[in-house]
């Protein structure tokens, strides 16, 4: 399904519907029970904004949730595509490490093409509790004797709740490439511009009282962003839906055209065919805000 080795290009092109999927954080036979099950949907991609939840177990359990949910897919005829948050590990999202025939995690810049829309997926995000976590691991890589710092720093899976590279990343030369070659109408990230809501995640502040360099990283974060936009609409101007998730509530607002939708934990957004969305872009299908 990967028709190009960079940027990377993925083509659904059995797939009748699209739908974007806030923070799932681990719960993937959750979101495969909704899915399939509750609201039957079928024939549908569905593209996970980030916090899916890798890299909290060993690389097994991701393994045993494919097989233990492959028929369910198969029988709706079904995919899910991951992007990263910044609780992933960045590891599992080359396109490589977790591909299956119904699920796949992404490489940040990929651009999947489904259902008549061509749609830019970047990941990445700021843990503001990011210091918390780092001493916690340190304080469990003490008490795991078994392993030392080699060991650990040689295998890229190992289980954790942190992971330095979780911010996300201004590709200028990989993005122009992908605006000279197509025309990009939505764009799935995990974090906002900063000209949308929210302006900063609860408890920031205080979490930046331990964290010199917090407040600095996160407007850089979302910067990061800011100069994603600004490069699309220049470049093509064909941009007409932003999605994304990190914040844990539901928000919507069209800004310069653009409808910029927040998604809260497990909410579901229906992207209507491209050919409609032109003319509507405030047209969206809500299945569920939990």
């Amino acid at each position: 399904m990967n028709t190009d080795a960079y940027p990377n290009i993925y083509d659904f092109l059995k797939c009748r519907n699209v739908a974007i999927c806030g923070d799932i954080h681990g719960d993937f036979n959750l979101l495969v029970n909704k899915v399939c099950i509750q609201y039957q949907m079928k024939d549908t991609l569905i593209i996970v904004a980030g916090d899916c939840g890798f890299g909290f177990d060993k690389r097994g359990y991701y393994d045993n949730m494919v097989k233990r949910n492959s028929k369910r897919m198969n029988d709706a005829n079904n995919w899910i595509v991951f992007i990263r948050g910044n609780h992933d590990n960045p590891a599992y999202f080359d396109g490589k490490a977790f591909c299956h025939k119904r699920f796949i995690a992404i490489p940040d810049y990929s651009v999947v093409k489904v259902n008549g829309h061509t749609i830019l997926c970047v990941g990445g995000a700021i843990s503001i509790d990011r210091q918390s976590r780092k001493e916690s691991w340190e304080y469990g890589k003490s008490k795991m004797h078994r392993y030392n710092d080699r060991t650990i720093a040689d295998n890229s899976f190992t289980t954790n709740n942190y992971w330095q590279d979780e911010a996300p990343v201004f590709n200028e030369k990989v993005l122009s490439k992908i605006t000279s070659l197509y025309k990009i109408d939505t764009v799935v990230t995990h974090t906002a511009p900063t000209f949308c809501e929210l302006q900063d995640k609860k408890e920031l502040q205080l979490w930046a009282l331990r964290d010199d360099c917090l407040l600095a990283d996160v407007q850089n974060e979302r910067e990061t962003m800011d100069a994603i936009y600004e490069a699309i609409k220049t470049d093509c101007n064909t941009i007409t839906h932003w999605f994304y998730g990190h914040f844990h509530q539901s928000w919507h607002s069209t800004i310069n055209g653009v409808l910029f939708k927040m998604l809260d934990i497990m909410e579901l957004i229906e992207l209507t065919p491209y050919f409609f969305s032109q003319k509507k872009i405030n047209r969206l299908q809500v299945y569920l805000v939990e």
